[in-house]
């Protein structure tokens, strides 16, 4: 049956009241880490760290990287704006003229009840752009089959379906360092990971799971370093409370879970604009990196729509080599072509995806090949049924 919108109005208001404390303490809290954040930007980053001493440097939050003390509300001003379009794209080409930038995305195919044994598909899309006056670029997608062997399961509580979401990370990663290694000492390139450098998510699994996702990104952070190609991990949606940690070790104030660094930042900001550059001193999971990388992440947010600002994190030797300046204004770039998110990230995504007809296709294509090989592959009748219709 559909839902019945009379008794959803019905339950919202017999727990109003829920809502409307939640409301209140969100905005109490909100006030209160605005009033500390407006305070902290008058101090130094030396006076900052030095205040910080007393906390262990593994849950301090951040630690600020660039002069603070100049900036309002830790805000920096981009200080541009354009009457037209037209305008902002020349300041594009301008900017981003012969320089390379790459992004990579993946998509898969469950195992299925409707096949007799487990069998994934995994497919990463990876898209090119080279800001040339001809328009030159390039796209392709990678693909693979996970077998039973594959996706064997430590027990029988451990979803397979994870298994795949794993393999799909480790091809994401591992085809943006090959990236770099074709791009070795190449000075005007980029590179995009479309998530966080800091895997958290991570810290809910097992100890196996958890150490496959850190090595795939500690892979990824030390062939940055080691071919000098600069990499962007994008978050479009950040849920993550550094800077607001950070604050609360600084200030003494009471605890505010529902308080992300975003939406503390997001009202001070306009388009274009970026906080000073962090290093990320989150607590969990940078613990289990190596020693020397726990403390090579910076980050910075900055304002790229009409919704709370992105974050942006990088290796700590593109600050130390003094090129996030530059970086960060290609990042503007790829925002601005791609109308409020990075074009090179939108377009991998669209490369990679598997549709519903894709699915059909790759049933179609085992099941012909099963019989072919004589392997004692059975699909569901269901399954048969759409494949031939389709």
């Amino acid at each position: 049956m559909p839902l019945k919108p009379s008794q959803i109005l019905n339950r919202l208001n017999a727990k109003r009241s829920d809502f409307e404390n939640f409301d209140k303490t969100a905005q109490e809290s909100f006030e209160t880490y605005l009033q500390a954040l407006k305070q902290a930007s008058q101090e130094s980053a030396s006076e900052l760290l030095e205040r910080l001493q007393g906390v262990a440097t593994s849950d301090r939050g951040a630690e600020p990287l660039e002069p603070v003390g100049h900036y309002s509300y830790w805000v920096i001003p981009f200080q541009l704006s354009w009457q037209n379009r037209e305008q902002s794209y020349q300041w594009v080409r301008d900017r981003i003229a012969g320089v390379s930038t790459f992004a990579v995305d993946g998509s898969q195919i469950y195992p299925s009840k409707d096949l007799s044994i487990p069998i994934a598909l995994v497919q990463i899309g990876w898209y090119e752009n080279f800001h040339t006056s001809d328009g030159n670029y390039e796209k392709d997608v990678e693909v693979d089959v996970m077998t039973p062997s594959d996706l064997k399961v430590s027990s029988g509580s451990e979803p397979v379906d994870r298994k795949v979401n794993m393999h799909r990370f480790e091809m994401e990663t591992n085809r943006l360092i090959r990236y770099m290694q074709e791009r070795a000492g190449y000075e005007n390139c980029l590179a995009f990971f479309d998530g966080s450098l800091i895997v958290t998510f991570a810290d809910a699994f097992d100890e196996t799971t958890r150490n496959h996702y850190i090595d795939c990104v500690v892979n990824l952070l030390q062939a940055s370093e080691h071919y000098q190609v600069p990499l962007i991990g994008y978050i479009d949606t950040s849920y993550a409370s550094d800077l607001t940690l950070m604050l609360q070790r600084l200030f003494n104030l009471p605890e505010a879970s529902s308080l992300q660094d975003a939406a503390l930042l997001g009202r001070l900001m306009k388009w274009g604009d970026r906080t000073p550059l962090f290093r990320s001193r989150r607590p969990g999971i940078l613990s289990r990196y190596p020693t020397k990388l726990s403390s090579q992440i910076a980050f910075t947010y900055l304002k790229a729509h009409d919704g709370f600002p992105v974050r942006l994190e990088l290796p700590l030797w593109i600050y130390e080599a003094q090129l996030h300046e530059q970086i960060i204004d290609w990042v503007r770039c790829e925002i601005i072509v791609g109308g409020g998110y990075p074009y090179a990230i939108e377009t991998a995504d669209q490369t990679a995806v598997l549709k519903s007809e894709d699915r059909q296709i790759f049933y179609r294509l085992l099941q012909d090949w099963a019989e072919e090989e004589n392997l004692n592959l059975r699909l569901s009748r269901k399954m048969v049924s759409k494949a031939r219709r389709r």
